[in-house]
């Protein structure tokens, strides 16, 4: 059964010559299912673009990474839609990008222990991730209310499978998580930092204003005040 459901097809058409629609007038509906049966045009691109890829450590919390970059020329809204939300989250669970911008997006799992005797990585995961898009009129805080405020102009992107991977053999998408993980790792910790102290503020087109300069003249300016109403 479809985990979010599918489009219901055409109904067949009913048999007999009184049922047949006139020459020339099918011809626009036939281009209407064609059109619902195209795909829409891609907002984002992920790599890897139809999977998630974890470690297989049961009891414990794995992690999983995916790149989304805005191939539009438009700023886009992203989010995070899963089908076991107690066990999984992401970092972040969704945000904006700007035309051509990209970020590596943390997927947390807690890895079940396998039943029924099934070998490890031969258990079938049934938790699916889904992205889903939304273009935006430029840059602005993402909040998840823009998907319901705007539930007709919602896109599909994709949904992610689960594919477990030995966390102790050496294969190219172990090390490809790897990286991935790395990179979002990195790129987090930099946004934790506090913006480093540039010098000397620029107001206006070109001038310079030393920050202790001014308070300097503001406190002589004060002096001077205070000195003609005593005199």
């Amino acid at each position: 059964m479809p985990l979010w459901g599918t489009a219901s097809a055409p109904p067949p058409a009913a048999e007999g010559d009184g049922a047949r629609a006139p020459s020339g007038s099918g011809s626009g509906t036939g281009v209407k299912v064609i059109r619902s049966l195209l795909p829409t045009r891609r907002r984002l691109r992920l790599d890897p673009p139809s999977k998630l890829y974890f470690p297989y450590e049961p009891g414990k919390q794995v992690r999983s990474a995916v790149r989304i970059k805005n191939i539009s020329k438009s700023h886009v809204a992203f989010k995070f839609q899963t089908t076991a939300p107690k066990s999984c989250f992401m970092r972040p669970p969704g945000g904006i990008l700007a035309p051509g911008e990209s970020i590596i997006a943390t997927v947390f799992k807690f890895v079940e222990h396998p039943e029924n005797n099934e070998k490890p990585l031969d258990q079938k995961c049934k938790v699916k991730f889904k992205i889903v898009s939304l273009k935006v009129k430029g840059p602005m805080e993402y909040v998840p209310e823009l998907f319901d405020e705007q539930k007709d102009q919602v896109a599909v992107e994709q949904i992610l499978r689960v594919v477990f991977l030995d966390a102790e053999r050496q294969s190219p998408q172990m090390d490809k998580l790897k990286r991935q993980l790395a990179e979002a790792e990195a790129a987090l910790e930099a946004r934790k930092k506090p913006p480093e102290d540039s010098g000397p503020r620029i107001v206006g087109e070109g001038l310079v204003i030393d920050e202790w300069k001014e308070r300097r003249e503001r406190y002589l300016a004060r002096q001077q005040i205070e000195m003609v109403d005593s005199v």
